[in-house]
């Protein structure tokens, strides 16, 4: 039976298209660099044809930077490899404000390449992730009480990324999405401080948000360890949100799913029962 592949199925996204394909009972195959059903390495393409085979539909996406390599021509050339292994669907994974980006954006070069692939085809653009307070980039600043970074009072509609994968499992299965790019965002833009407030009343945490230069929120992040590349990159995004850009609601869920997207109020609520930020 042909499968459905999840690339960076253990990921914030790929582990909960995973988890609702499952449910219901359709055949999936996780794929990542550690763990998943099978191991799948953008900069291995030695993976990529294991991984794709049996395949007739994938959820694709570009991992966290890392130094030293250039994106733009991975996921155009693993485009070219799935449809030519049977891929007969795909759903990318791409970024808010990429369809404004210049060429150097290296998701333009993935957005064309999935675009012209000459199979069925969604694009997602999400903006930023909720569970970025809960799970990934900012849930270490949440726990000691303070949040650094360089947003002021800008305001950015934080989407769930379970309606992230809602979108995207239904993307996989429905042919009613087929060459449709979903803006996904929440209901209501937040600033950071706002969002924090949010998360303080449901754990009882005190919580502030600290306005930071941008560069020195960069540097900080390379002494960390992150590539300047990449530093520079999410530090540029930080500030396109204090400077009101990328501040608009977009109804791409309800689009996809007749629904209106999840709340950041509902998100932090179940976050909290769930003890991220215990």
């Amino acid at each position: 039976m042909k499968s459905i592949l999840v690339l960076g199925g253990t990921g914030t996204t790929g582990r909960r298209i995973a988890r609702r394909l499952s449910a219901d009972g359709l055949p999936v195959r996780t794929a990542s660099r550690t763990g998943g059903d099978v191991r799948f390495d953008l900069d291995d393409p030695t993976t990529w044809g294991p991984a794709l085979d049996g395949a007739a539909a994938m959820y694709l996406l570009e991992p966290a930077l890392r130094p030293g390599v250039d994106r733009r021509n991975r996921i155009p050339r693993l485009v070219s490899e799935a449809v030519a292994a049977g891929v007969t669907r795909l759903v990318l994974l791409s970024a808010y404000g990429v369809g404004g980006a210049d060429d150097s954006h290296p998701l333009k070069s993935a957005e064309r390449a999935v675009r012209g692939s000459g199979v069925d085809w969604t694009i997602l653009q999400p903006d930023w992730f909720a569970q970025n307070f809960s799970e990934s980039f900012w849930l270490p600043d949440v726990r000691s009480g303070t949040l650094a970074a360089p947003t002021g009072d800008g305001r950015t509609p934080f989407v769930d990324a379970e309606d992230i994968a809602a979108v995207a499992a239904a993307a996989l299965t429905e042919d009613r999405h087929h060459g449709r790019t979903y803006q996904l965002t929440g209901p209501a833009a937040l600033s950071f401080g706002e969002a924090l407030d949010v998360i303080a009343d449901a754990t009882g945490r005190t919580l502030r948000h600290l306005d930071v230069p941008a560069a020195a929120f960069a540097d900080r992040m390379t002494e960390e360890g992150v590539p300047a590349a990449a530093a520079r990159l999410l530090t540029g995004l930080l500030v396109d949100v204090r400077e009101g850009r990328g501040a608009t609601v977009s109804d791409g869920v309800r689009q996809a799913l007749g629904r209106p997207a999840r709340s950041f109020e509902q998100f932090v609520g179940e976050a909290a029962a769930a003890g991220h930020w215990a």
